[in-house]
């Protein structure tokens, strides 16, 4: 490509909805194109969430489209472009960059998205969705190649994830079948128990799901909200790459949530 040219943006996010069958989901923010910047992409700069960090990376590398799991415009929030959010949408503004943003269609797609990643990553085979039977079920189940422990299971999360997970046991048994949805599912805790799973992994942890945990004999796994979501838009990200013949660079703005 000459230093002009690039791919259609309209291009780039027709596909992405398609692939990703963005339309299908009832999601908690707008999946698809956010904000609206250069009509030519040549570089694409992937990361877990929109932050100012990241939006300044888009800057200096020169990016023409931002790529991420979380994006703007969440249910509940203000609607008042005030503040962050003002300094957020000028610097993309005022680069002429794109933003395009994908929640529930990233977690759920099962080759790119995050859990089916995720279990790649941790040796998973996944049988099934949380909801049996949904092509789109946000969170699977799955079994580990081999029984393991719940120390030891956590120690394969810590390498795996580079960071160490919470561990709370519910028992003594080993870990066989697997349930697991990245991310803020805690709560999904129950879904996974009514399946049969021997634990649930998923990204962060609330108080009641604790106490859960022990008294209903399955283990949790608190791995990182962020730990546990680095993985989809990075793979989407690429294969954009190779789909479109673009530049794509990942910058991960650590999180330790």
């Amino acid at each position: 490509m000459t230093e002009k040219s690039g791919v259609e943006a309209k291009r780039i996010v027709d596909y992405c909805d398609q692939l990703l069958q963005s339309e299908k989901f009832r999601d908690y923010a707008p999946n698809g194109l956010q904000v609206e910047g250069t009509p030519l992409v040549r570089r694409i700069l992937s990361g877990v969430t929109a932050c100012q960090a990241l939006l300044d990376e888009a800057v200096a590398w020169e990016a023409d489209m931002v790529l991420v799991h979380h994006g703007y415009f969440w249910k509940g929030e203000g609607a008042s472009v005030t503040g962050i959010k003002r300094r957020r949408l000028k610097t993309l503004l005022g680069q002429d960059i794109n933003l395009l943003a994908y929640h529930l269609p990233l977690d759920a797609h099962p080759k790119l998205g995050n859990n089916a990643r995720l279990a790649r990553l941790l040796g998973v085979e996944i049988q099934d969705g949380l909801e049996p039977g949904n092509p789109l079920s946000v969170g699977n189940l799955g079994v580990l190649s081999e029984p393991m422990q719940l120390d030891q299971f956590g120690d394969l999360v810590a390498h795996v994830l580079d960071r160490t997970p919470q561990l709370i046991s519910g028992g003594g048994h080993p870990i066989r079948r697997l349930a697991f949805c990245t991310g803020a599912a805690d709560r999904m805790i129950e879904q996974a128990l009514a399946l049969g799973a021997d634990a649930f992994l998923s990204g962060e942890i609330s108080e009641p799901v604790v106490h859960f945990a022990r008294e209903a004999g399955i283990h949790y796994i608190a791995a990182g909200h962020h730990a546990t979501e680095r993985y989809g838009v990075q793979a989407l990200g690429e294969h954009l790459a190779r789909h479109f013949g673009i530049e794509h660079r990942f910058c991960d703005i650590d999180n330790p949530v």
